[in-house]
C-alpha cells in the first residue's frame, strides 16, 4: 500500500482549496495532508464542500483514501489565515509543513511528497531567504543540486538554472553544472520514467544559439565543450539549439526531454502549451516529489473558482512514479 504526503502550501492562497477538492475524489492510495486541520475545515466550510478531517501521526497514516475524508498530520498556524490576504506570521508554518513532508518521506513513513503553491515574496519579506520549494526541499534532503523539471504528457522540460535573476544566469552556466544536470536528468529518465535511451535536446543561452559567437560566446566557450564531453560518455544529447524554434513539433517529436538554460526560457513555452496540465518534478533527490505548475492565485482563494487540474495531475504522476 502507498501513502502520499500533501502540503497545501500558502494558507491564504488556493492550496487549501485544491486540497479539499482533491479529497472529494477516489484515490487508490492513502493521502495525508500536512497542515492545520482547522484551516482545512474552515476553508471547506467557506467552499461549501463536505470534508471530514481526521488527525493522525506517523504510526497511523492512511493506506487508502475515502472520498470526503482527509487525514492530517497537524501543524498549527501561527495566525488565522484569511483567504486572499498574506500574513508573514504564517511563513514559519509554511516552512514547517515542507520540512515535515520531506522528513516523512526520508524516514519512509510516506512514499512521496506532493506540494501545493507557496508565495516566495512573503517568505522573503518575513526575513527568510527563499528561492523556491525545489531548492528548499533539496536542502532538507542534503542535495545542493536539484534539477527542476516540468512535464505535461510527453513534453518534459528541465532547467539548468532555476530561480535566479536573469543577470546572474550566464555566470551559473558552467561545464561542470551542465554535466551534472544532464547526468541527473538522464539517470531519472531511465530509472523513474523507464526510458531506456533518453534523447535530450539542449537550448542555447543566446538568440540563435549565439550565431557562431556574434551574439554571445557562452555556446562556444562553455555549452558545446560540455555537450561534446557528454557525448563521448555515451549520452544522447544534442545542441545547443536555438530556443525560439526548439519548442516546435519538428524537434519535440525527437526529444524525451529538453534542457533549458534558465527558468522562463523553458517554462514559458511549456505553460503556453499545457498550463494547468503540467506538473513540477524534482529530479536528483532520494525522495519522489511533484508539485503544481502555478502559483498561489490569492484572488481565487476561497471563491470556489480554483482549478485543481494541476494538483490532480501531480498526484496521478506521483502515483505512477511510486
Amino acid at each position: 500500500m502507498t501513502c502520499l504526503a500533501l502540503t497545501p502550501g500558502e494558507p491564504s492562497g488556493i492550496g487549501p482549496d485544491l486540497t479539499i477538492h482533491i479529497a472529494q475524489a477516489a484515490w487508490p492510495v492513502g493521502i495525508v495532508a500536512i497542515a492545520d486541520p482547522d484551516l482545512l475545515r474552515a476553508r471547506a466550510e467557506k467552499l461549501q464542500l463536505p470534508l471530514t478531517v481526521e488527525t493522525c501521526d506517523v504510526n497511523s497514516l492512511p493506506q487508502q483514501h475515502t472520498p470526503g475524508t482527509l487525514h492530517c498530520l497537524p501543524i498549527s498556524l501561527n495566525a488565522p489565515a484569511v483567504a486572499g490576504t498574506l500574513n508573514p506570521a504564517n511563513v514559519e508554518y509554511v516552512l514547517k509543513t515542507l520540512q515535515r513532508g520531506a522528513q516523512s518521506c526520508l524516514a519512509g513513513h510516506c512514499d512521496a511528497l506532493v506540494t501545493g503553491p507557496v508565495h516566495k515574496g512573503v517568505i522573503n519579506d518575513a526575513g527568510t531567504p527563499f528561492t523556491g520549494q525545489t531548492e528548499f526541499i533539496a536542502k532538507q534532503c542534503g542535495n545542493n543540486t536539484p534539477v527542476m523539471m516540468l512535464a505535461a504528457e510527453t513534453l518534459r522540460v528541465a532547467l539548468l538554472t532555476t530561480h535566479l535573476p536573469l543577470c546572474q544566469v550566464p555566470q551559473q552556466i558552467t561545464k561542470e553544472r551542465i554535466s551534472q544536470v544532464v547526468n541527473i536528468l538522464q539517470h531519472d529518465l531511465i530509472q523513474r520514467f523507464k526510458i531506456p535511451s533518453p534523447r535530450i535536446l539542449v537550448c542555447g543561452l543566446n538568440p540563435h544559439a549565439g550565431e557562431n559567437g556574434h551574439l554571445g560566446r557562452e555556446e562556444i566557450d562553455v555549452i558545446i565543450p560540455a555537450l561534446d564531453a557528454l557525448r563521448e560518455e555515451g549520452v544522447d544529447v544534442q545542441g545547443p539549439l536555438p530556443a525560439d524554434t526548439l519548442f516546435t513539433p519538428h524537434y519535440l517529436e525527437k526529444a524525451d526531454a529538453i534542457l533549458a538554460m534558465y527558468h522562463d526560457q523553458g517554462l514559458a513555452p511549456l505553460k503556453a502549451l499545457a498550463f494547468g496540465k503540467a506538473i513540477n518534478i524534482t529530479l536528483g533527490l532520494p525522495i519522489i516529489r511533484t508539485s503544481v505548475d502555478h502559483g498561489t492565485a490569492l484572488d481565487l482563494a476561497g471563491t470556489g473558482q480554483a482549478n485543481p487540474s494541476s494538483l490532480r495531475c501531480a498526484l496521478e504522476k506521483v502515483i505512477a512514479l511510486v
